[in-house]
Formats: structure tokens, sequence, C-alpha cells
């Protein structure tokens, strides 16, 4: 898929990924507060990864444009009772490089999620975003995506 002329590749991550998946997460404000960047990896970033690698209804995904890697997210396939016993994705870790922010791969890594929902039999595509990301509640609502339901986290 191309993107203002570039080429864009999905692929599954891979364990040597996890520096740049991590920085990109500490990349703003809220990221800085809670990963842990430092440059030996915190190994509870990959007992996280193996968990998310060997489970089937995980997928951690990256794209890469013309071969460097600029985003990154993570697809969760759920079973439900509701809705007639169906399956939802649910999208998490979000997140596009900032050098490459404004050229429409968000909206492209997204519309591939979708269609990997579709294929995968959801009847559902949900995600959450914090409140503190106007810019990113604004990107999910332009994609179609609807704020239906409060969202409520305990933190442990």
């Amino acid at each position: 898929m191309a993107v203002n002329d570039k080429q864009l590749t999905y692929r599954d991550a891979v364990e040597a990924d996890l520096p740049a998946l991590v920085a990109m997460l500490a990349e703003d404000a809220l990221g800085a507060g809670r990963e842990d960047p430092s440059t030996s990896l915190n190994p509870r970033y990959l007992e996280a990864f193996r968990q998310i690698d060997g489970d089937p209804n995980n997928a951690l995904t990256v794209v890469e444009e013309n071969g460097a890697l600029v985003g990154m997210l993570q697809l969760t396939f759920i079973p439900y009772l509701t809705h007639t016993g169906s399956r939802r994705c649910l999208i998490e870790g979000v997140r596009i490089h900032r050098e490459h922010r404004g050229r429409g791969l968000g909206s492209e890594f997204i519309r591939w999620a979708i269609e990997r929902a579709r294929e995968r039999g959801c009847a559902i595509v949900q995600l959450t975003s914090d409140k503190q990301r106007p810019d990113a509640l604004r990107f999910y609502e332009s994609l179609g995506f609807t704020a239906s339901h409060e969202g409520f986290k305990l933190r442990l």
C-alpha cells in the first residue's frame, strides 16, 4: 500500500523491534511518564512481548515505510456472549513515529487494522484513547469511531 508515494509494509513485530517500539510509546508527555525507554531494555517489555506473540488472539503489528519502522499497534480479538456471541477487535497502543505524522500513515494503519478485524469475523472494533489526547480523539472520530461509552480504569 502506498501513501504519498511511500511504500507501506505491515508485519508482526519481532523481539528486535522492542527498543524502537518502547521509544515510540515514550515519545509524548503521557508515555514519558509511564514508559522506560532506557538503553537497557526493561525485561518486563520482553515478557509482555512473548506473551502477546504466543497468544493467537493477539497481534503486535508494525508498519514500515520504505523499510523504516514508523508505527505500531496491538490487536486483541475477544469472543463475547453479547451481540449474539460475536467477536470484537480491541485496538491498543497505536503510535506513529513523531517524524512521520500528518501524512495519512495513521489513517491507513487503522483502516488496515479494521480489515484484519473483518477477516477474523469481528462485529465491532473498539479502542480507547486518553482524554488528555484531544488530537487522537479527533483522529479516531474522523475515521468513524464514536465515543458511545464511558470507559473506566482501576490502577492496581
